[in-house]
């Protein structure tokens, strides 16, 4: 499995906006000069990112993007297989073409599946919250006795 960029920057994006809250829509251009990704760019992945429901935009001078939903209920996979398409190690996965017959034996079928179940699950266990409150400079600091 290999993420392009697209889906990089996408969680670059989500994460940047979680940090920022849900009181007012953040501009593209914020967003491009805070984390160094053109414009242009954020602009083709914000429309995959509003169609899957995980950011609303606002028109209008002080319009921008703020996540849909709350920080702790948009996972890394929601983001990236809305950005990505299918995160399936084997595109046989996706279409379903994994199963076994006399003619075509295809008996690793269940280790693909397994990798697959392995991705997605790790992936949605892993929510925007989760990862800001993970680095956030109070839990780096924190310890318990």
């Amino acid at each position: 499995m290999r993420i392009s960029t697209k889906g990089l920057y996408a969680v670059r994006l989500m994460i940047y906006l979680t940090t920022k809250g849900q009181a007012e829509p953040v501009s593209l251009k914020e967003i491009s000069e805070t984390q160094c990704i053109s414009k242009k760019y954020l602009e083709q992945i914000t429309p995959s990112l509003t169609g899957a429901k995980l950011l609303k935009s606002t028109r209008g001078a002080s319009g921008g993007y703020k996540l849909a939903r709350p920080a702790d209920k948009i996972s890394i996979y929601d983001i990236l297989d809305a950005t990505e398409g299918s995160l399936s190690p084997v595109g046989a996965l996706d279409d379903g073409e994994l199963e076994w017959t006399p003619a075509s034996p295809f008996l690793e079928g269940s280790m693909w599946r397994g990798l697959d179940s392995l991705i997605r699950e790790y992936l949605s266990g892993i929510t925007l919250q989760k990862i800001v409150d993970d680095e956030s400079p109070v839990a780096a600091d924190s310890y318990t006795i």
